[in-house]
């Protein structure tokens, strides 16, 4: 429901294609960052050839090539339409409420479209404080007239913009409610104890900053290497480890090196640091010297605002407020990815401190730039310098997968030796960034003092922003990044287990991969229906069956969810399939109900139950049970069976000689799902905490599951009139702009 639904009716995906100009993945992607940070710096009135090098800086964000590298693409589209979304925002609080609110819908409209929602979310939390600090500044001007005409614009074009995915945000917004973004019924853990604690109305605190960036992480938007770099690493010939190597004569030095703990920091793992470039955060620094206005305040903000959410469990305090007050803040993991803010605001501000001196306006003055010039090299390039000359000694450059290391065998000189690279990689990497700033800073220099002409300069920047930031990117995504298509069709190839189960011709049953984690295995979902498997946001009470029962090796549970077959291995790597007699099939009459009072009572009475014979109902459900009786059919006559499958449809065949309670080896889920009997729309219930039970009446009957969620079909017209409104608007637009274009000509 999440992953393969198509949304037809949002006529702004062809849009989205025409602006992606038919480029292969993951190129489209860094071409929409180019082009949508381009289109804001055009909108501020930056020199055109001044936003290639802008565009360039954003783009090349080693966070976005990492994210690429893993495959996130829906998110890497988001962050690519944020910018043209701020300039559709900030053009409508210039006075352009007519191109300003088209922009914004417009815009807003494909953002939701790339349906990455937490980057959506970043982008709310980064034009809050732009709201904020125009409205301060509307009021100090005695223009709050405009100020709330401008932001009734703002606020209808984003609900333009978002009706257009009408479809997309219902079915999102009623689904998430269920999953492990929402509320959970439960008051304990799986072990017995309270859950009290660590509980929000949303994801647990500790799963939510389990990936948080350390205080002193920051630095790696400076200084890519601070912290290492990824969690597995290459390193050169020249270094120590390298040397220890080869002075001990171990053969295989070459390729240990190309897979090494490089990362030092406190996060379980990362693929890489976030690296804003050193260029951008030096241009940063002289930007909020020389740029005036609400807009630095606002850039500055959001960036301190966007580096504190980082730090998370670092900065549990803050954090905490956010999680238990800030509306929705907690449906969100990875608390990291807010540096996605700062991504954006720091080139932001850089770039309008470069068009200010390259451009100018107002009565800055040649005396003015170079004095704040040098206050911005004393601080950055003075930071750069400490860290060359102290960054060693300040740090231990331990790390906690060192401890792994030892237990590996990696004796105690190697283990000091990838130390004092990772030593070596911070004051390296520390040089690095203070010859690029000094380069650039005698570049501002020159055009100040007309040694070298503005154009000259822009490409000579845009050339240093592409070395520095290409420069780090590449280590994160290359050409060893990169299969052939026949791999991506194909990534995984069937083992003697996957034959086994292959020559099943049963419609539909499960698999239980015991060799792999339940909530880390794509391997066995490529070639099954598996029990386990990743996405974000499952389906809560699932993850939670998974936590008490199914990953405690409960068979009952096991049974009732028809895994008819484990995937089992050896001791020499083999695996093989093993048939699960216990399985319970796809429906089944049960002849005892057992009515509990809540979530809690109904998941621990699993822990002793006969799922074959023994229904688990909450006592919310008692109603759709008055009247009936549980009877045993003694003749042995009774029988469900399903008939027809597809993922959105079922159809089962039923023969009874008494009313019987069956169960379905299928998710409850009322929201999409709807039960008929011999055509007729029929009541259901939730049966074992997760599945589906049906009163079914003496006789034989068809039954049939259809998932018709009103969230989609009724979303889907109003996402096509909404969508098709917004491109009429759009074409408005352009035809009144040609219009003013061709009466000035």
């Amino acid at each position: 429901f999440q992953i393969s639904v198509l949304y037809k009716g949002n006529l702004i995906q062809y849009l989205d294609k025409v602006l992606q100009f038919g480029l292969p993945l993951p190129a489209n992607y860094v071409f929409l960052c180019f082009l949508g940070f381009y289109f804001l710096l055009l909108c501020m009135r930056v020199n055109p050839w001044l936003s290639i090098a802008g565009s360039l800086a954003f783009g090349l964000s080693s966070y976005f090539f990492i994210i690429l590298e893993t495959g996130h693409n829906s998110k890497a589209e988001a962050i690519a339409y944020m910018a043209p979304v701020v300039a559709g925002v900030i053009l409508s609080y210039r006075g352009k409420l007519l191109a300003g609110g088209i922009i914004t819908a417009l815009f807003s409209a494909l953002e939701l479209y790339a349906n990455h929602f937490q980057i959506t979310y970043y982008l709310v939390l980064t034009l809050i404080p732009l709201v904020v600090v125009l409205f301060f500044d509307a009021l100090k001007n005695k223009t709050l007239p405009d100020f709330f005409k401008a932001s009734a614009v703002v606020g209808l074009a984003a609900l333009l913009g978002a009706s257009t995915n009408t479809s997309i945000l219902w079915s999102t917004s009623e689904y998430s409610k269920y999953t492990t973004r929402g509320p959970s019924e439960l008051t304990i853990n799986s072990d017995g104890t309270s859950n009290g604690e660590t509980k929000t109305s949303g994801l647990d605190k500790d799963y939510a900053t389990a990936w948080s960036y350390g205080i002193g992480e920051t630095f790696t938007l400076l200084i890519p290497g601070f912290y290492g770099g990824s969690s597995t690493g290459e390193l050169g010939t020249g270094s120590e480890v390298y040397k220890e190597l080869k002075a001990k004569g171990v053969p295989n030095a070459n390729n240990i090196i190309k897979q090494l703990p490089l990362y030092w920091g406190d996060q379980a793992f990362t693929a890489g640091p976030v690296y804003v470039g050193a260029i951008i955060c030096f241009l940063f620094v002289l930007g909020l010297l020389i740029v005036n206005g609400p807009l630095k305040w606002w850039l500055l903000s959001a960036t301190i605002f966007s580096i504190i959410l980082s730090w998370g469990k670092n900065f549990m305090g803050f954090n905490e407020l956010m999680l238990d007050y800030f509306p929705a803040y907690n449906k969100f993991r990875a608390v990291s990815m807010t540096l996605v803010i700062a991504e954006f605001t720091i080139p932001f501000l850089g770039l309008l401190a470069l068009s200010r001196i390259f451009e100018p306006e107002g009565n800055l003055t040649k005396g003015e730039i170079i004095k704040n010039l040098k206050y911005s090299i004393y601080f950055v390039g003075g930071l750069l310098l400490f860290f060359i000359l102290f960054g060693g000694s300040l740090f231990d450059f331990s790390s906690p997968s060192d401890a792994q290391l030892e237990k590996s065998g990696w004796p105690d000189y190697l283990i000091s030796a990838l130390q004092n690279d990772r030593s070596w990689l911070l004051k390296k990497d520390a040089i690095r960034s203070l010859i690029f700033i000094l380069i650039v800073a005698g570049i501002i220099w020159a055009v100040i003092n007309q040694k070298i002409k503005n154009h000259l300069a822009y490409g000579i920047i845009a050339f240093l922003i592409l070395v520095d930031m290409w420069g780090i990117d590449k280590d994160y995504l290359n050409s060893d990044s990169f299969v052939a298509k026949n791999k991506v069709d194909l990534p995984y190839q069937p083992t003697q287990a996957d034959q086994q189960i292959f020559a099943d011709t049963d419609p539909d049953f499960r698999v239980y991969n015991t060799t792999a984690r339940l909530d880390q295995d794509s391997r066995t979902s490529f070639f099954h229906k598996s029990l386990g498997g990743y996405h974000g946001a499952k389906l809560k009470r699932y993850q939670e069956l998974i936590d008490f029962h199914v990953g405690r090796g409960n068979m009952a549970v096991i049974n009732m969810l028809n895994a008819k077959y484990f995937i089992s291995g050896n001791d020499k790597g083999e695996v093989f399939a093993q048939r699960n007699p216990g399985a319970l099939g796809n429906a089944w009459f049960v002849n005892n109900i057992k009515i509990v009072a809540n979530a809690d009572s109904e998941i621990t009475a699993m822990k002793e139950f006969d799922p074959a014979s023994t229904a688990i109902i909450d006592k919310r459900f008692e109603d759709k049970l008055i009247g009936f009786i549980s009877n045993k059919d003694t003749t042995g006559n009774s029988s469900i069976a399903l008939e027809e499958y597809k993922p959105n449809y079922l159809k089962y065949q039923s023969k009874s000689v008494t009313d019987q309670l069956a169960v379905f080896s299928e998710i409850y889920y009322d929201k999409g799902w709807n039960a008929f009997v011999d055509g007729n729309p029929a009541p259901y219930l939730r049966a074992n905490y997760v599945l589906r039970a049906m009163r079914v009446p003496t006789g034989e009957h068809t039954i049939e599951f259809k998932f018709e969620p009103k969230s989609y079909f009724i979303g889907e017209k109003l996402s096509l009139a909404s969508s098709a409104l917004l491109l009429l608007m759009v074409g408005g637009g352009i035809f009144i702009l040609l219009r003013k274009i061709y009466k000035f000509v």
